[in-house]
């Protein structure tokens, strides 16, 4: 996927020179007087974000600003280069090793285009590999995003919970991994009651994908993604423009194969398994109506106090099914909450964890990767809320407020207790044009969560050893 964005080859490669804000001045001292002159009169300001191209008796050259803050702002001007050079190979090698590593995963992810269904309006430019980048990390991160946009991208059409199950399929068959999915009225037999509710009234039958990779000796990591690859909002249906970017509910899924390719291309020594259950929450005369009582496969009753509250319901599902082999850290990916959006937007995942040290090395990955959240409190007193007259708990709570954190709060009743726990209320998407991101689907998490599962059991084994 990321090889059309680079190249080995540097002959014939525009210069580019990358500035820090702070060093502009020094460089236009010592900067030919013909290029002095040129930025002057191009109005050039040396702030961060600028782009100009210099004359050059021969190949092209460039100059690009930025603040070198290792924000995640930063990250995304230089995931804007491939679009707004000219087409063509550019090189750029003054650069450590981890400036190397930057430039290159953000000019891959910037380089990213969804071109299944029309061509492109042009060819990206190509980076010719900066000396001293990791190749390997850099392109299993690029590859990772790609996926994750790709199936996101894809409308409800071409990515029903069969056509998803298939994409896990051929990622476990090119990966080596194992699949296994449950369909149908074997759901029932299963004890996944909430998913099948959920998914029974779509012609594209509900299941569980389950992938599991590496060696039973090592520590079990288990990442469940929600599927929904579609939302009406059930029988209490969504209004048009709540609908409209409804291919994207099965964000999560699409993010939990995504950083499964990570994980098992970088060979990190964890027992792997991937549960994603995949469903259409459509409206027909069998659709899961509000008031109905379902039994979840931990046992218990939920009332259905809203059908438009069906990710939570199926990840109920999944996470006891994941709770059941004891894993040593357990992340569920979600497009959840309209909630999280309205506190945070669309840049900012929510995060939900109650261990204290676990949430501060993730948020520190989060930082170093440019790859934030924000974390949101997992609070108790909400809990009552979601008290049912009939049943156990209630899939909402009673009242508009806190919707993110009464999801989450939903959730960890199906977690068991010992089990580390993250839980990611996500967008997956951009819903406006921005440096380096089209509108469309963006990943989110990947770099900060393998950053921090690759210390915590790559560290640990190297440590072993």
């Amino acid at each position: 996927m990321s090889s059309s964005a680079y190249t080995t080859s540097s002959r014939g490669a525009a210069a580019l020179t990358l500035l820090r804000e702070d060093d502009v001045p020094r460089w236009l001292r010592s900067a030919p007087a013909t290029h002095r002159r040129w930025l002057q009169g191009s109005g050039f300001r040396g702030r961060a974000g600028e782009l100009a191209l210099l004359p050059a008796d021969a190949a092209p050259e460039a100059i690009f600003v930025f603040a070198g803050d290792g924000s995640s702002t930063d990250f995304w001007r230089l995931a804007s280069l491939p679009t707004r050079l000219p087409e063509g190979v550019w090189q750029c090698d003054d650069l450590s090793r981890a400036g190397a590593d930057r430039l290159a995963l953000a000019w891959g992810i910037g380089a990213y285009q969804f071109t299944r269904y029309r061509k492109a309006d042009r060819a990206p430019a190509t980076l010719a590999w900066p000396r001293h980048a990791d190749r390997a990390a850099v392109e299993r991160a690029v590859d990772a995003a790609a996926l994750a946009r790709d199936l996101i991208n894809t409308p409800a059409q071409d990515m029903g919970p069969s056509a998803l199950a298939q994409a896990a399929a051929k990622m476990a068959r090119r990966l080596g991994m194992k699949s296994r999915v449950v369909v149908g009225d074997a759901l029932l037999k299963n004890g996944y009651r909430l998913i099948h509710a959920v998914g029974r009234a779509a012609a594209d039958a509900p299941r569980l994908i389950d992938l599991s990779w590496g060696n039973a000796k090592n520590p079990k990591v288990t990442l469940v993604g929600k599927g929904v690859c579609f939302d009406t909002g059930g029988l209490d249906i969504k209004t048009a423009d709540g609908m409209k970017l409804m291919k994207k509910d099965m964000g999560g899924a699409a993010h939990a194969l995504a950083l499964a390719q990570m994980i098992v291309q970088a060979e990190l020594p964890v027992r792997l398994r991937v549960l994603v259950p995949a469903v259409e929450n459509a409206i027909a005369g069998n659709a899961l109506r509000p008031l109905d009582v379902i039994t979840s496969k931990k046992g218990l009753t939920v009332e259905i106090g809203n059908t438009d509250a069906e990710g939570r319901l199926i990840l109920a599902d999944a996470l006891d099914e994941a709770c059941r082999d004891k894993p040593a850290l357990l992340v569920d990916l979600a497009t959840l909450t309209g909630a999280a959006r309205v506190a945070l937007g669309p840049d900012l995942p929510a995060l939900f964890v109650d261990d204290e040290p676990l949430a501060a090395e993730l948020l520190d990955a989060a930082e170093r990767e440019a790859d934030p959240m924000w974390r949101m409190p997992l609070w108790q007193p909400y809990r009552p809320r979601l008290k049912s007259n009939v049943a156990d708990l209630n899939n909402v709570a009673d009242g508009p407020m806190a919707g993110a954190v009464n999801a989450a709060l939903f959730l960890q009743e199906f977690i068991a207790a010992g089990v580390p726990w993250i839980h990611l209320d996500l967008f997956g998407w951009n819903p406006w044009p921005a440096p380096g991101r089209p509108v469309g689907a963006q990943a989110q998490c990947l770099r900060a969560l393998f950053s921090l599962i690759e210390a915590r059991f790559a560290g640990s084994a190297r440590r072993r050893g």
